[in-house]
């Protein structure tokens, strides 16, 4: 533990004396203030680096504080009241009565500094090219400085000492104290608390650096390295070290909403297109690695709130995510629990316990460790399930290794995690399954009668004829303003769905406002619905005004396929428009967007999260393929028609482009339709097409999901890497899978599934439509039923006929 003799000469030349302050710092006099108003209002160091005043949040008000300011980004490092933000027209004065202070309009008191007595007053402030704000004496000895009261940041040149605590912000915008702390205890130990949120008491810890008795401080040096001191200086524990020195990169520490520490770096000469990035460390990148799986005990929720599950993404951020059957109770906050979509299990001794109208989905690998009422083994996984069906009480089964744990409400700590080795069975209502109304007894009926009848006598005479006038009136007012009937097709009589009028939903997406995206034949629209049950957002379906050839065709065609069709992987169609020249299709609204959104974007989908969504597409197509009353090929599968729902499930949309077939039929022929880079090759050879163009489709869209890129990217690393399938084939022959994943860890952790998915996607991109597995057969071998050959070149069959 011993540090090198040069240890102490460094360490002195590195942190100076705080008792004196720069002069060379451009100086703020006594009378000094600034005021928030809608521009920036503040006062910069002398590099102009660092800026202190006041920054409008996104609500409006104001906070206080310090940031980076030649960035673009204006990164925050410490702020004076961010749990209690300030309006327009606040103040803050440099007063010469050796205060800072921070008053509201009209003068209230928010905030202000203070210090111990001393002999000396304040002479003037000054921000420091540190980032340090300091009130000074005339001799320049520091009376306040702001490095003392650090909020969630440490710069360099910084040192917290001992019973100083950084407090993470609630959100990565709402700077307010959040549900971590990272505590300098004063018995030398470094430590990560949660907090009893929404006050700030410690409450369980979940990383520490075991150095009680050891440790002074935690200092962060000028070189960029963290690390803890004892009180001889010397190291007793780093956190990190061998970062880019601080003269080329500006550099922070944070402990951030989601109750990492994290260093970051941001190179000073940086363009437009910079960022802060993520420091590299010889001992961590981030602390602790794994904040889902390290924080499972204790008051509260864990990371992620109640009913909820923490997971990490590829860049090893955790996100929180709703089981199946849950939704989230606030769509602007994750982290404040779901809540069921269902109305939960009778526990009424009167009745049945509703077991058959109940049914559980699995999760793999996940767990709510807390909430434990039951326990028991050795079983099996069926006798687990029947348990919890039958127990009122039990929301969530967990099973593992013969292990079986009842949970109940609210569930608490949830993670997922290739280390945990348990499978959740979330309990759930079926969707045809409701709640029956509790049946009233003789004597309460009697009494309703009774009731209902003293009412209608009691009534006065003149009551009753103020009611028929009334009553009359309110009909003449509906018959002179009757809306229009809307006319049904007479193709969709059978149709079991909501006929909409056109001003419905004009009025439902406030004039055709917000966009979701937009398609050949129609734009899609968000709209809201007081009719549809649960989340009542929808997505509107508008087709062109100007009938384009094949416009009306597509309309008829989506509504009486997918009002035909019952799957959880297709998106689900609850009414149409059919007015005049207005032809319109509602949907449900898909909360999370579609998969190129979060397959293509900088963080991404792990590894597990993909393969589940793989399976899931492939049921969706083999049930239009092979089990709808009318066999449906959809014709444009790409990753913008696959949706994801609240709970990131997958979702086939968009039917506009399908072709229908008569169960006695095999194929059909119709013009090129579908997505370049998706699209089978028999489209371009005059040659029937059969379901199997979808299958070529899912084929290419399994390898952008395995290696998480496009089918085609121009900007690679080797030439030969810019078709993804040719390339995908060339990896699988010459044994080098690994190539494909090599930027996640994940994945080339489990190369044997990576191998299999590979080979599946190979075989659904051959050139010959008869040598594709059919989508039934695809989701066997994706789920380990039938054996995966090794496949041909996906062109092999055809140069040899040429």
């Amino acid at each position: 533990m011993a540090s090198p003799p040069l240890l102490l000469l460094l360490l002195l030349f590195l942190f100076p004396s705080s008792t004196v302050a720069q002069k060379r710092n451009t100086n703020i006099t006594l009378g000094a203030s600034l005021t928030a108003h809608h521009a920036d209002s503040f006062w910069s160091s002398e590099s102009g680096h660092f800026a202190f005043g006041f920054r409008q949040s996104g609500g409006g008000d104001y906070l206080l504080a310090i940031w980076f300011n030649k960035i673009v980004e204006k990164t925050v490092v410490w702020s004076a009241n961010r749990n209690k933000l300030v309006p327009r027209g606040s103040t803050l004065v440099l007063t010469t009565r050796n205060q800072l202070v921070l008053n509201a309009p009209g003068g209230k008191l928010v905030w202000a500094t203070s210090f111990a007595a001393t002999n000396q007053s304040v002479s003037y402030a000054a921000l420091l090219d540190t980032g340090n704000f300091i009130l000074a004496a005339a001799d320049s000895e520091i009376l306040w400085q702001s490095f003392d009261y650090p909020t969630d940041t440490i710069l360099p040149s910084q040192i917290l000492n001992l019973g100083k605590n950084l407090v993470a912000p609630y959100t990565q915008t709402n700077y307010s104290n959040g549900r971590f702390q990272l505590a300098m205890q004063s018995d030398g130990n470094l430590v990560l608390y949660t907090t009893n949120f929404p006050v700030d008491s410690i409450s369980q810890s979940y990383w520490a650096t075991n150095t009680v008795n050891f440790g002074f401080q935690l200092v962060f040096n000028l070189s960029g390295s963290i690390y803890l001191i004892a009180e001889n200086k010397t190291i007793v524990a780093t956190l990190t070290s061998n970062n880019p020195p601080t003269q080329n990169f500006y550099q922070r520490a944070v402990l951030e909403h989601d109750g990492v520490f994290r260093q970051y770096v941001y190179p000073k000469m940086g363009t437009s297109n910079s960022s802060w990035r993520e420091a590299w460390s010889q001992v961590s990148r981030s602390i602790p690695l794994n904040i889902c799986t390290r924080i499972s005990n204790g008051m509260g929720s864990g990371v992620c709130g109640f009913n909820s599950y923490c997971q990490l993404g590829d860049d090893q951020r955790p996100f929180c995510t709703c089981p199946p059957g849950y939704t989230v109770f606030d769509p602007n906050d994750v982290t404040k629990s779901c809540k069921p979509t269902f109305v939960s299990q009778r526990c009424d001794a009167s009745s049945s316990p509703e077991t058959e109208n109940f049914e559980f989905f699995s999760l793999e690998n996940a767990d709510w460790p807390q909430a434990d009422y039951g326990y028991f083994q050795p079983v099996d996984e069926d006798w687990c399930r029947n348990e919890c069906l039958n127990d009122c009480f039990c929301a969530v089964a967990i099973f593992g290794d013969g292990e079986c744990w009842k949970k109940k409400f609210p569930l608490s700590f949830g993670r997922m995690d290739a280390d945990v080795n348990r499978r959740a069975l979330i309990k759930i209502r079926k969707d045809n399954s409701t709640l029956p109304f509790p049946n009233l007894d003789e004597k309460g009926r009697n009494k309703t009668k009774i009731i209902i009848g003293s009412v209608v006598l009691g009534s006065s005479l003149f009551l009753n004829i103020i009611f028929f006038l009334l009553t009359l009136f309110i009909g003449y007012r509906f018959s002179i303003r009757k809306p229009k009937v809307v006319q049904v097709d007479p193709l969709m009589l059978d149709v079991n769905l909501r006929a909409f009028s056109y001003e419905e939903l004009d009025k439902a997406t406030g004039g055709f406002r917000e966009q979701l995206g937009s398609g050949a034949f129609a734009t899609v629209y968000k709209g809201t619905l007081d009719s549809v049950k649960d989340n009542n957002l929808v997505a509107v379906k508008k087709l062109d005004n100007v009938v384009r050839e094949g416009g009306e065709q597509e309309f008829k065609a989506e509504v009486s396929a997918i009002a035909r069709t019952n799957h959880k992987n297709l998106v689900r169609l609850l009414g149409f428009c059919n007015q005049g020249e207005h032809r319109m299709l509602v949907y449900e609204f898909m909360e999370n967007g579609s998969l190129a959104d979060f397959l293509f974007r900088p963080s991404k989908p792990t590894w597990h999260q993909r393969t589940q969504l793989v399976l899931g597409i492939a049921r969706g197509l083999s049930y239009l393929h092979e089990e709808c009353n009318t066999q449906i090929i959809h014709c444009d599968i790409k990753p913008q028609n696959i949706l994801l729902d609240d709970s990131f499930d997958a979702r086939i949309a968009d039917f506009g482009l399908a072709k229908l077939l008569r169960k006695d039929q095999t194929r059909t022929m119709t013009a090129i339709r579908g997505t370049k880079g998706y699209v089978a090759p028999e489209w371009f050879r005059s040659l029937p097409i059969t379901v199997k163009v979808d299958v070529y489709s899912f084929g290419t869209l399994l390898l952008e999901m395995i290696c998480c890129r496009k089918n085609f990217e121009q900007e690679t690393e080797h030439e030969d890497e810019m078709i993804l399938s040719d390339w995908a084939y060339d990896c699988m022959k010459a044994r080098k899978l690994e190539m494909l994943i090599r930027n996640d860890e994940e994945a080339r952790s489990d190369m044997k599934k990576v191998e299999k998915l590979v080979k599946i996607a190979i075989w659904c991109i051959q050139e010959e439509p008869s040598l594709r597995p059919s989508m039934k057969k695809v989701v066997q071998m994706l789920e380990g039923a039938v054996e995966v050959s090794a496949p041909p070149d996906p062109s092999s069959f055809i140069s040899s006929i040429s």
